[in-house]
């Protein structure tokens, strides 16, 4: 079901006129589940799929792939702050990623 949840995701998000833009980044994702409130200012909550990002503008849609694996996630907190990392995810984003810890990633922005 999970396979086919971030398959699905990942589908509906090329196929729904999103599409990715020139804007990428690889490196590490971690995940993250801590804190009430996002620096957005939203309720923090680990079965969404949001993330944490220094620099991309709340709100910015993201494709998260981790091997064969892709999300979709929304940016609403900032983060990571620890070196050589690029992006937080909830918990749910890096269950649906096949993501335990720390793990190599591609994210895409899209438009």
């Amino acid at each position: 079901m999970a396979r086919f949840s971030a398959a699905l995701m990942w589908l509906l998000a090329l196929a729904g006129g999103a599409q990715a833009g020139p804007w990428g980044q690889s490196g590490i994702a971690s995940i993250y589940n801590e804190g009430r409130h996002t620096a957005s200012g939203e309720r923090f909550s680990p079965m969404l799929l949001t993330a944490a990002h220094r620099t991309l503008p709340f709100g910015s849609r993201v494709l998260v792939r981790h091997g064969v694996w892709g999300v979709v996630v929304r940016i609403n907190d900032r983060g990571p702050w620890k070196a050589r990392r690029i992006i937080d995810l909830t918990p749910e984003a890096a269950r649906q990623l096949h993501l335990a810890g720390l793990g190599s990633v591609s994210i895409e922005l899209l438009h």
